[in-house]
């Protein structure tokens, strides 16, 4: 019984409750998408490592707001709306997927990805995903690995600010 009830303390004291899921430690990856700049923030060892621009929902409530976690990354997606495969020229999701489970989906259905359009990125054009230009998510893709915290928020704060706010940055 003292192995049981000593076992829950450290796995509260490891794992503190956080009331958006899973507190993302200071230093681990996190990423904040502000639909009020459409600009996704890349955190990461206590500090903000890059702002980059991106496109977001046509209305306000296509791109759903909250925190998520990252849980698909795909090379050359298969688009399966038109059924485009993965790397061809007219597919829209570019040449990356990083899925997240928002609305209570699998990350197959909402998502940062890249763009065979980049004039639409800056835009508030999207069905609900998060667009970026193909350089920019193949580099985010290699630093964000899968259990990553996504927030979605529209916000005036600063990237800062919100990291502190969430946990993100000490």
């Amino acid at each position: 019984m003292i192995k049981l009830i000593t076992s829950i303390m450290i796995a509260f004291t490891i794992s503190p409750i956080w009331p958006l899921g899973q507190n993302p430690l200071p230093g681990d990856p996190f990423i904040i998408v502000n639909k009020k700049t459409n600009e996704v923030a890349l955190i990461n060892e206590n500090k903000v490592q890059t702002v980059i621009t991106a496109a977001t929902g046509k209305t306000e409530d296509l791109t759903p707001e909250g925190m998520f976690t990252i849980t698909v990354k795909a090379k050359n997606p298969y688009y399966r709306k038109k059924d485009i495969k993965g790397g061809e020229p007219d597919n829209p999701l570019g040449t990356r997927w990083i899925g997240f489970d928002a609305a209570e989906t699998d990350g197959r259905i909402y998502g940062i990805h890249g763009t065979n359009d980049p004039s639409s990125i800056g835009k508030y054009i999207s069905q609900g995903c998060i667009r970026l230009q193909n350089e920019a998510v193949e580099s985010l893709y290699t630093m964000i690995p899968i259990g990553t915290k996504i927030l979605i928020i529209t916000s005036e704060k600063s990237y800062e600010q919100l990291g502190r706010d969430y946990g993100a940055i000490q």
